[in-house]
């Protein structure tokens, strides 16, 4: 046991090493594919998502290795759903588009007209409750794993407390706030209208996720009558 443990806890922190050196990685591609390094939209986006990205993961290292070593899955698993593998593929493909086109747009070719400022500082604020949002639903879920699976080996459980007890699905709120927030705060037009696809595509996610847990989780109905709203209250 204690062998196992050890073993859990190098991976861990391998995975907290590489995190620094992977989010860094976002923000450089951002400056690049933007073609200026003094950006000042670009680097409020990059302190923002390095910080509050790089916070989570040591947080998850210290108090729950074990979603740490989910979150760091693969995107196509033995477990995982079969439509799932379908949705997160174009997912995933959608958002490399959506993080290529907005420096494209808003700072290399202009294709979009200018924000004014009171929207940038809208999405900003948007941007950050995105972050916190995310932190929190994981914060309150061990079981929030990034592809759509039973984890009976881990006595996966229907968490309804946090913010499960407002939305059932918190990190895909955390998520289309995201997809709106970014592009408002880089000014991209083509942004928004991509990360309202991506939108549609989390939602879907969620009403097949959800089949599967009324299906597969003990009490997960009783929780969808107690909690109505998947992503966003009072909208969906």
């Amino acid at each position: 046991m204690n062998q196992t443990n050890d073993l859990s806890a190098k991976a861990s922190l391998w995975q907290v090493i590489f995190s620094f050196f992977y989010l860094l990685i976002y923000p450089a591609i951002l400056f690049f594919v933007s073609g200026d390094w003094r950006w000042t939209e670009g680097w409020i986006f990059a302190i923002v998502f390095f910080s509050l990205s790089y916070t989570t993961v040591i947080y998850l290292y210290v108090k729950d290795p074990a979603l740490l070593n989910e979150r760091f899955g693969p995107p196509i698993q033995k477990k995982q759903k079969s439509w799932d593998k379908i949705l997160l593929s174009s997912f995933i493909f959608g958002f490399l588009v959506w993080f290529a086109i907005m420096p494209l747009d808003a700072k290399r070719f202009g294709w979009s007209p200018e924000f004014p400022l009171w929207m940038k500082i809208v999405g900003t604020l948007l941007f950050i409750s995105a972050f916190v949002i995310l932190f929190a639903a994981m914060k309150e879920n061990t079981f929030a794993a990034p592809v759509v699976k039973m984890q009976k080996e881990r006595g996966q459980k229907v968490i309804s407390t946090g913010l499960y007890g407002i939305v059932r699905h918190p990190m895909y709120s955390g998520g289309t706030l995201l997809f709106i927030s970014a592009p408002l705060l880089l000014g991209s037009v083509y942004g928004l209208a991509i990360g309202f696809l991506l939108i549609i595509i989390i939602a879907i996610r969620s009403v097949g996720e959800e089949a599967m847990l009324r299906q597969e989780l003990d009490g997960y109905d009783e929780y969808m009558k107690k909690v109505r709203w998947r992503l966003i209250p009072f909208v969906f």
